[in-house]
């Protein structure tokens, strides 16, 4: 699972309208006829036009200043094993809903005297089913010294057909095929590259949430550096902060419940967190897995990229070098299915 939190910004200042980034994720639909759409969604709601989306959103705004961001962008990107898990796209949409449920409960503020409620929660979510290859999947990149030399290749090719150098284009031609077959990652024969679809299910949420809780009084911001704290604002003490860990926590426990999904270690964002803090006491955690949870756990960071050399399974302390193979190559990996702000 991997969950980002972010405001939205436009040419480096904070967007003063969700405009473009609804319509952003109206990319999905564009070719599909009306039946097929998918809609918008929030907690009561399907079937929301991106109109509607908008025209809230930007009327949730009062007294926020300029520097202030107006909505915050959510994404839910399950793993491959947790989509695995998830037998309609309604699944998907009822755990957004429970997940929001938590978000709300992660505020420290309160309002009218109570606490942040779900009902104080102004968002909207879409579910998008396809994704495409960046420049910094680790396919793209292992590929990339092949894609350089057959670039090259054809600038020549075009060179030649103009008449601006002698050559064999036949034969530049072989050179590009025998590059196209020696690269290691393609897809149905083809490689992969920049903003090619990636297959198989990429089913994933996109949420908007006004930065305003739904009465318009109160703001919310996700992005408070506070945990919770207690401040004085006009002569009141007033509770702030959001618990990004404990939602970050609670979006794996609320699906692992919901989906009975056995989560491996290097899946938890526990693990994760202890890896950044203390790299050796996760590889140690990880050393002392039982071997089949061990075996799980490798695979698993193989499919994120990671390149492991050959280490005994029995052995807790790792050897220097192993240690620093893995230590270089899970920082990468790690965040390729992570929980991140």
């Amino acid at each position: 699972m991997y969950i980002s939190i972010s405001p939205q910004k436009s040419g480096g200042h904070y967007a003063s309208s969700s405009a473009d980034y609804v319509r952003y994720l109206e990319k999905e639909n564009e070719l599909r006829p009306d039946e097929e759409k998918e809609n918008f969604f929030n907690a009561r709601h399907d079937d929301i036009l991106p109109e509607s989306v908008t025209k809230d959103i930007d009327g949730n705004t009062a007294k926020l200043k300029t520097s202030e961001a107006r909505f915050y962008a959510i994404t839910i990107n399950p793993s491959a094993r947790e989509l695995a898990n998830i037998s309609t796209k309604d699944q998907l949409k009822d755990y957004t809903r429970e997940l929001m449920k938590s978000y709300a409960n992660c505020f420290n503020r309160e309002i009218d005297g109570r606490a942040v409620q779900p009902s104080d929660i102004k968002y909207y979510a879409k579910l998008e089913t396809q994704r495409h290859f960046k420049g910094t999947d680790w396919q793209v990149k292992e590929n990339q010294p092949y894609a350089s030399q057959i670039l090259a290749l054809k600038n020549q090719q075009r060179k030649i057909d103009r008449g601006e150098e002698q050559g064999s284009i036949p034969k530049l031609q072989k050179q590009i095929d025998r590059l196209e077959q020696q690269a290691p990652h393609k897809i149905n024969g083809l490689r992969i590259s920049q903003g090619m679809a990636k297959p198989g299910n990429q089913s994933h949420i996109h949420i908007i949430v006004s930065r305003k809780d739904a009465s318009n009084r109160y703001s919310l911001s996700p992005g408070s550096k506070y945990k919770a704290s207690e401040v004085m604002m006009n002569g009141k003490l007033v509770k702030r902060g959001f618990d990004r860990d404990r939602f970050f926590a609670s979006a794996e426990k609320i699906f692992d419940r919901k989906f009975q999904f056995q989560r491996n270690y290097v899946e938890s964002y526990a693990s994760r967190k202890l890896f950044l803090k203390h790299p050796k006491s996760y590889m140690q955690q990880l050393a002392k897995l039982p071997t089949a949870q061990k075996k799980l756990a490798f695979q698993i960071l193989r499919q994120s990229g990671l390149r492991i050399p050959t280490i005994p399974t029995n052995q807790v302390q790792l050897a220097v070098k192993s240690f620093n193979q893995l230590r270089k190559g899970l920082k990468t990996a790690i965040k390729s299915s992570s929980i991140g702000y």
